[in-house]
């Protein structure tokens, strides 16, 4: 089921799922509207006639007019959504142009325009004019001229919505938002029940409880994107076995290196290592379902961008350091997952490679850092966001880890900043770690 749901959230994030599921819709729509109107005489008196098309030809212009006009506006959305994410890609990065393609409102507004136009053509095909009977779809075209109408709203909340979608500052704070919010679904969070710690004669002993241990092979090359942790614990139970992963979600893996080492008491057939090869699934690109790196490595890679000689923008830098002190300092207590997994009879069966704080503050600083040279305020901004992330910190060793890197930021701004007062400026606020 876990993987049922990493392939569904995936489709979801594709452009064309949802203009598809809106295409579907608007002919189921169609249909059952011409049905009613086939079996229902609508009104023709009073301000009815007003409303409701009276001849064929009348009815064939208005949808060919609506039909006309969709298709072409439904090129126009595409013109602007093509602009936005070029612009994006340009200042962001072309790995950010997936976050983009979540929106659903572009993709709910392509798929109105389109599902109109296909809508307009059940409806045109389906009026008849001839000697004995003349069919003439009257609600169906009501629906038409009220959704071309509200289409033209949804083009003006299309176009602010791109205008909003490409700033610098709301990119930047979704991807913050995001990693707060995943959080919860970080591996190996849903295997089993843990245990925050074992001893290493602990885990020794019960790999020596063990008769075989067989290596893992990874089956292609790739990105890890995601382990089904639910189905891979239920697979090892079912070998009365245990499991050690070498790889979490995020890593890159060649064909046939080993990614885990499954202990037994009975040698494994070929079958079952397969079995436990496809709770794995690898992929071209990395993704954030359970890659929280991933999500703070875009963030890196925007302040990264904007620090090059290019483009030279140290505000978009800042913003993405202040994004990620704020996700830093929720994160520092935060309840990260143990990597020793048990099952419900208190067995160790899954060793997992989980994220620490410390690599996640090394995946958030140490490219920005190199980055900030020469450049005074990003490297003040620096050491003002480990302080907000220290004030956050009770655990000694997050408080080792943050005061390492205000001790590299420190060392930096002793190198990199001409003017001795800002030196000595930075040395003030370097005091809070000597402490």
């Amino acid at each position: 089921m876990e993987k049922l749901s990493f392939f569904w959230n995936e489709l979801k994030s594709t452009f064309w799922f949802l203009p598809i599921v809106i295409i579907v819709v608007a002919i189921a729509i169609a249909l059952s509207l011409l049905n009613l109107d086939q079996n229902i005489d609508m009104p023709e008196f009073g301000i009815w006639k007003f409303i409701f098309i009276e001849s064929p030809d009348s009815a064939r212009s208005v949808l060919t007019t609506i039909s006309s006009a969709m298709i072409g506006v439904t090129g126009t959305v595409f013109s602007v959504t093509l602009v936005a994410l070029t612009i994006a890609s340009n200042q962001f990065g072309s790995r950010l142009i997936k976050n983009f393609m979540h929106i659903r409102l572009n993709q709910v507004v392509l798929g109105t325009y389109v599902a109109t136009f296909v809508y307009c053509l059940f409806v045109l095909n389906a009026i008849k004019e001839n000697d004995n009977i003349d069919f003439i779809p009257r609600f169906s075209i009501l629906v038409a001229l009220v959704v071309a109408t509200c289409n033209i709203i949804l083009l003006v909340i299309f176009i602010h919505g791109i205008a909003v979608m490409i700033q610098a500052d709301n990119v930047i704070a979704n991807i913050s938002a995001s990693i707060s919010k995943d959080i919860d679904t970080l591996f190996p969070e849903k295997i089993g029940d843990e245990q925050k710690t074992l001893r290493d004669d602990e885990i020794d002993n019960y790999k020596n409880s063990y008769r075989f241990k067989t290596k893992i092979a990874s089956p292609r090359n790739g990105y890890l994107q995601y382990i089904d942790g639910k189905s891979l614990m239920e697979k090892v139970v079912k070998l009365n076995g245990m499991i050690e992963l070498y790889f979490r979600p995020g890593y890159h893996l060649v064909k046939d290196e080993y990614l885990a080492t499954l202990y037994t008491n009975e040698e494994l057939v070929t079958d079952e290592i397969k079995k436990i090869q496809e709770q794995f699934i690898f992929g071209t690109t990395r993704t954030a379902q359970q890659d929280m790196e991933f999500s703070i490595h875009q963030m890196v890679e925007i302040a990264s961008r904007a620090l090059s000689p290019g483009i030279n923008d140290p505000y978009t830098a800042i913003s993405c350091i202040d994004n990620l002190s704020s996700t830093l300092s929720y994160l520092s207590h935060a309840q990260f997952p143990s990597p020793f997994r048990f099952d419900e009879e208190k067995k160790l069966r899954v060793i997992a490679n989980t994220m620490k704080f410390e690599g996640l503050m090394d995946a958030s600083f140490n490219q920005i850092r190199e980055y900030a040279k020469g450049s005074t305020i990003v490297i003040f901004r620096l050491m003002d966001a480990l302080i907000t992330i220290n004030k956050f910190t009770e655990q000694g060793h997050q408080k080792e880890a943050i005061r390492k890197h205000a001790r590299m930021v420190m060392n930096l701004g002793k190198v990199s900043i001409a003017e001795q007062s800002l030196v000595e400026e930075l040395e003030e606020k370097y005091e809070v770690f000597k402490n």
